[in-house]
C-alpha cells in the first residue's frame, strides 16, 4: 500500500503534528513500508498456531498474599476531619 504526501499531511493534521515540509516525503515512504510489511504478515498462514502472551515459556513468580501490617483504620480516622461508620466524609464536589 502506498501513502502519498497529501495523506501524510492529512494524518499529521488529524494527529495535531507539525511536520516539516522537507520531512513529509520520508514519512510517506516509511509509512508505506510499514503498511507493506503488515500486508506481508497478513498473508502468513497461522492455522494451528497457538497464540502466545509471551515469546518465552516463562511463569510469573508470585509472592504469597499475606497480611504484613495491622489494621490501623481507627488511628488514621481519629485525625480525619469527618468520619462515619468507618468511612471518610468529604465535601460534595458534583451536583
Amino acid at each position: 500500500m502506498s501513502i502519498d504526501v497529501d495523506e501524510v499531511k492529512k494524518i499529521a493534521k488529524l494527529a495535531c503534528l507539525n511536520i516539516d515540509e522537507a520531512d513529509i516525503q520520508s514519512y510517506a515512504t516509511n509509512l508505506s513500508n510499514i503498511l507493506d510489511l503488515v500486508a506481508q504478515m497478513e498473508m502468513v498462514d497461522t492455522t494451528g498456531v497457538t497464540p502466545m502472551s509471551h515469546p518465552f515459556d516463562v511463569v510469573q513468580r508470585l509472592r504469597e498474599d499475606v497480611v504484613t501490617e495491622s489494621n490501623r483504620r481507627e488511628a488514621f480516622q481519629a485525625i480525619a476531619p469527618k468520619t462515619e461508620d468507618g468511612l471518610y466524609l468529604v465535601p460534595k464536589v458534583l451536583d
